[in-house]
């Protein structure tokens, strides 16, 4: 509900006007106008340019000015100067801060191990102030629910799942809180984290960092997976290391895993009282709500998932079944907090570890908040469990070891061979890949694993027995149905039919040299717990691993190497917030209008109104020509949904006559009847769209006279809703679709094509009979 900046709810009958800015659109502060600002995002946040070329661009620019006579000056004098203008800058500020950690245990007298003196350093934000920023980006404003909601397909009559807060655990946590005293009318906040290790260079030395980052659950997941600023980093890790010798030493681990819990506890202590007691803030609509804050998911790859549930390595972070028959032991029940607690009270050490896979001796950070339960917590995580893990690292490599063994080395180079020239073979398609030097990679990407998914089946048919083309199917049915955008309740019986169907097949691959002692691995067995997943959670592809490291680039690997790599992380943190505020003050002079128009027309038109104030001179927009033609054959499409459209290029194609006569013979058309083909659907579909009783023969359509100039466009623009593919907030996406007698100086590509059925001899004879296909 809305209400003042004192939490006042207004009256039902009251019609309150969103939160009043007291600037103006002319005010560019702290910048002293659009140039400025764009030059400096330009400059520091597009191009990250070293100092020494800011400094060389600024004095040339202030050369051309002064050669020119002008009195003008350059945006600004040097980096240095710069720094100072952003650092400035209001919107999006979270300076960073940092504690330390000790080991406070029984240190040895004589020669004590390192890592019990070291003092370990945490690098924080205010997480508080950081969620305040995500909650008044008005970028979000048309992406953003501000209450837990149940969507139903009502042609199907059956719920569907989408982004977090149609998930059941949105739900359940709303509830609880409104038990709480106080909380009547509050908007539920939920705190999503995710943090994964990442190394930015291959040289020896202190090159890995341990990132946290930030995320809230009202965002949708289109935002979030667009890279809109919806994902923040508020925390460096601290990344304990020790002597080879002991890096197996029990205390070590012990530590290592405490000093992890202890971090997460004093991170988000800024959000403790915020999850009992509402705090008023500015959300994206520009109105002030009472939150509630609470931990809404972990999005952590496995090791990870293993520290966070205080669990043994090889045991299920969400259930208790054996690490020894993941899959196949009865006795396995789901993990809960209360669960965790029962058996900490009633068996020893020993006990846990083997029974249940459990740590004595550690306490998950998520005791010292309400409502959070660790295990329930842990999101699914398509990149490392199904993608990375299950296809490439278990399904391919088996594969290729069944090969090895069926076959032997000689034989299997051979069949390996074979899949590769098929792999090559894929023709040109939209969002398809061509591996031209087959699966030989030496470091496999997240995407690079997608890619190959796309194309690994019919590479291998043939070649493997029919029950390991089986597995790959059924896999793939699970995987594409679980990367879904909105997944339906059948869609969940499906993928519960297609996780059957692979533990069915997957038996093939139980052989000598393979998998000899059966399939129990944590990451596939995650898909067990998919179901369950997509009804607490929503669509898993709003909370994938995948998210938080495509952020690894811009917060960790991009910054490093812009430091002088002394001390790289102090430089690196100030980099994260300077990025922070350029994106935030951006935000803010778009939400106020200031950045419809390009930088160059904005100047043309301030020119215009200035000289049209003074001495009647007008001048238009018309005279410029702005537009440069971008033709990506894919990529996202920012903006709302809307219907699909097909649009021509900007420019037509150049050496093409101009009249329909002359066009009718050239060597790319030779369609001799051209201009009567034109005249006739001129006058079918234009003229008399209705009437199909008009015959082809008609003498209306012989004297229907067709003038004026013709064009040809070897490419169009095709714009159309895809949420469950790579595309903007709106879940719209845009392809080029190409006609082009040479495509890149090579063969001809032609990428729509027109099939006839065999039930098609059946109906009329006509274009509208035929159907569209891509190639």
């Amino acid at each position: 509900m809305r209400c003042n900046t004192d939490g006042v709810y207004y009256d039902a009958d009251e019609q309150p006007d969103p939160h009043p800015d007291p600037r103006d659109e002319a005010d560019w502060s702290p910048f002293q106008d659009r140039i400025q600002f764009e030059t400096i995002e330009l400059l520091y946040l597009r191009n990250e340019m070293p100092q020494a070329q800011v400094n060389r661009i600024m004095e040339l620019w202030q050369a051309s000015l002064v050669q020119a006579g002008s009195d003008a000056s350059a945006p600004f004098a040097n980096c240095r100067e710069m720094n100072k203008i952003i650092d400035s800058i209001e919107q999006g500020d979270a300076p960073w801060s940092s504690f330390k950690i000790k080991y406070s245990g029984d240190i040895p007298e004589h020669n004590p191990p390192k890592w019990m003196t070291d003092h370990y350093e945490v690098c924080m934000r205010d997480v508080n102030l950081v969620v305040a920023n995500l909650l008044r980006n008005a970028d979000f404003a048309g992406d953003f629910d501000y209450v837990p909601y149940q969507e139903f397909d009502l042609a199907k009559q059956e719920r569907r799942y989408c982004n977090y807060m149609s998930g059941q655990l949105a739900w359940k946590h709303s509830d609880e809180i409104a038990k709480l005293p106080g909380t009547v009318g509050c908007m539920y906040v939920p705190i999503i984290l995710g943090s994964d290790k990442t190394t930015v260079s291959v040289a020896t030395g202190q090159n890995d960092y341990h990132p946290v980052y930030l995320s809230i659950g009202n965002v949708s997941n289109a935002v979030r997976r667009a890279h809109r600023n919806a994902v923040t980093v508020v925390a460096f890790l601290a990344i304990p290391k020790t002597e080879k010798e002991s890096d197996d030493n029990e205390k070590f681990k012990l530590f290592r895993r405490q000093l992890q819990h202890l971090s997460f506890a004093k991170i988000l202590e800024p959000l403790k009282k915020g999850m009992t007691i509402p705090e008023v803030r500015l959300c994206p609509d520009m109105y002030y709500r009472r939150c509630i804050y609470g931990l809404g998911a972990l999005i952590v790859d496995y090791p990870d998932q293993v520290f966070h549930t205080c669990i043994v390595q090889g045991w299920c972070p969400k259930c208790t079944s054996k690490s020894s028959a993941l899959d196949d032991d009865p006795e396995g029940v789901p993990r809960t907090l209360e669960f965790a607690e029962s058996l900490v009270d009633g068996l020893d050490a020993q006990d846990l570890w083997d029974g249940f896979g459990m740590v004595d001796g550690l306490v998950p950070f998520t005791n010292d908040f309400p409502r959070a339960d660790v295990y329930e917590l842990i999101s699914p995580d398509l990149l490392h469990q199904i993608i990375k893990g299950t296809f490439k690292d278990h399904l391919v490599t088996w594969v290729n070891a069944y090969l090895v063994k069926k076959c032997g080395k000689a034989r299997a180079r051979k069949v390996l061979t074979i899949m590769d020239r098929r792999l090559a073979a894929v023709p040109p398609f939209s969002c398809l890949r061509r591996f031209a030097e087959g699966r030989g990679f030496k470091q496999w990407t997240g995407d690079d694993s997608k890619a190959l998914m796309k194309v690994y089946l019919p590479a291998i048919r043939g070649l493997v027995p029919d029950n390991m083309v089986r597995t790959l199917r059924s896999f793939l049915e699970f995987c594409y149905l679980a990367r879904r955008s909105i997944v339906t309740i059948s869609d969940i019986e499906k993928i519960e039919d297609a996780v059957d169907d692979f533990h069915v097949f997957r038996e093939v691959f139980r052989v000598p040299g393979v998998r000899p002692k059966g399939f129990s691995l944590p990451r596939q067995h995650s898909i067990t717990h998919y179901s369950i997943h997509i009804q607490l959670f929503g669509a898993p592809n709003g909370l994938c691993s995948s998210i938080t490291e495509s952020k690894h680039i811009k917060a960790v690997k991009k910054p490093w190497r812009r430091s002088n790599k002394f001390n790289a992380l102090k430089q690196m943190l100030l980099i994260n917030q300077r990025m922070d505020k350029l994106a935030a003050a951006r935000c803010e002079f778009k939400r106020r209008g200031m950045l419809e128009a390009s930088c160059i027309e904005q100047a043309y038109e301030d020119l215009a109104r200035a000289l049209a104030a003074t001495q009647a001179v007008d001048i238009s927009r018309r005279d410029i020509d702005l537009q440069v033609e971008r033709e990506i054959d894919e990529g996202i499409l920012d903006g709302p949904r809307k219907k699909g459209d097909v649009i021509l290029a900007t420019k037509p194609q150049r050496g093409y006559p101009k009249s329909l006569q002359e066009l009718a013979s050239h060597p790319n058309v030779m369609v001799p009847e051209l201009e009567y083909l034109v005249k006739r659907f001129i006058f079918k579909q234009q003229i008399y769209p209705d009437n199909s009783e008009i015959d082809d023969d008609d003498d209306n359509i012989q004297h229907l006279n067709v003038s004026g100039k013709v064009f040809v466009f070897h490419s169009a623009k095709a714009i159309f809703y895809a949420p469950s593919d790579l595309c903007g907030v709106g879940g719209m996406r845009k392809e080029i679709i190409r006609a082009t007698p040479s495509w890149r100086n090579g063969l001809s590509r032609y990428d729509c094509v027109f099939i006839s059925k065999p039930d098609d001899e059946l109906r009329p004879a006509g274009f509208r009979t035929l159907h569209v296909a891509r190639v």
